[in-house]
């Protein structure tokens, strides 16, 4: 293969006409630079370069390989700048996941958004899915960050960024006795004889946790009476008619006039965390800045529970 060096060699020579002002222009001796061009006409086998009495020109065979010379070497210095990019986080691919309640969160698709407008050259595959299985794409390399709800615990390899936290609402069917009185704060022991809709464990555990653990605390142990594979699935059926559920307060944003949602009174522990999860090692450049535009963007409010 033909060293880029010589290439070099053979360009600034064929540009400049002078073996002085090319010698000059890549820095370095007349000596060197003549070897060096004699080196590559003795790799081609043919005549590059015509002496003339006051410098230099190129033969046809040199014209020739002066156009294919300039975009090899374009193309090199091309690819050195696709790596430096790449190494700052510039430039690849990020592959990001997130579970259906955390999507709904606008601060999810906000820091996407920004991401995007601000490093355009990298692009963005996103995926949805439970938070069990996030993790697991996360430490298989098949993510690389995935915005998830449950805190999963203390996971081999697995590093996790508290961004924020929301209130828990009651959700409840339209026309239910307890939809009457929207602006008060319903206490949750009124839910204790409501069949409740929950989204099933593997999903999302750490909010179904919550949930069960706020109502043995309020008094009672909630009746499952359904479970669903995704929050919006839960307000479907809350929708129907078929009991309660506690979602996170930005689960509203569904919107939809079959729902009725109430504050929940004397619950402060009752709350949707949202965690930014990546592998512990290794973090990608572009993870990197990620994860430092998520620390800049969280509202100033909530900044004291983003991990250091």
């Amino acid at each position: 293969m033909i060293e880029l060096r010589r290439l070099r060699a053979f360009v600034a020579l064929a540009e400049e006409g002078h073996v002085t002002r090319a010698a000059e222009r890549l820095g370095m001796q007349q000596p060197p630079l003549t070897r060096l061009l004699r080196g590559l006409e003795a790799e081609l086998g043919v005549l590059l370069m015509r002496r003339l009495p006051r410098g230099v020109r190129p033969t046809e065979a040199g014209l020739a390989l002066l156009e294919e010379a300039r975009a090899v070497l374009a193309r090199a210095d091309g690819v050195a700048e696709v790596v430096r990019r790449a190494a700052a986080g510039e430039q690849g691919r990020l592959m990001v996941g997130f579970t259906s309640s955390a999507a709904l969160h606008p601060f999810v698709p906000a820091v996407l958004r920004r991401f995007r407008e601000s490093v355009p050259g990298v692009a963005v595959t996103l995926e949805e899915a439970g938070t069990s299985e996030l993790v697991d794409a996360i430490l298989h390399e098949r993510l690389d960050a995935a915005f998830v709800r449950s805190p999963v615990g203390s996971t081999a390899g697995l590093l996790l960024d508290a961004v924020l936290e929301e209130p828990m609402l009651a959700a409840l069917p339209a026309g239910h006795a307890l939809a009457a009185d929207a602006d008060a704060p319903l206490p949750l022991s009124a839910l204790a004889r409501e069949p409740f809709i929950l989204y099933r464990r593997p999903a999302s555990p750490g909010l179904y946790d919550a949930i069960l653990t706020a109502c043995r605390a309020a008094g009672f142990s909630p009746l499952v009476a359904q479970e669903a594979p995704r929050l919006p699935a839960t307000l479907s059926l809350v929708a129907a008619g078929l009991g309660v559920s506690v979602v996170p307060a930005s689960m509203r944003r569904l919107g939809g006039d079959d729902i009725a949602y109430r504050a929940l009174a004397d619950t402060p522990s009752l709350t949707a965390p949202l965690h930014l999860a990546m592998r512990q090692a290794h973090l990608p450049a572009a993870v990197v800045r990620l994860r430092t535009l998520v620390r800049e963007m969280v509202p100033a409010k909530t900044m004291a529970s983003v991990k250091p």
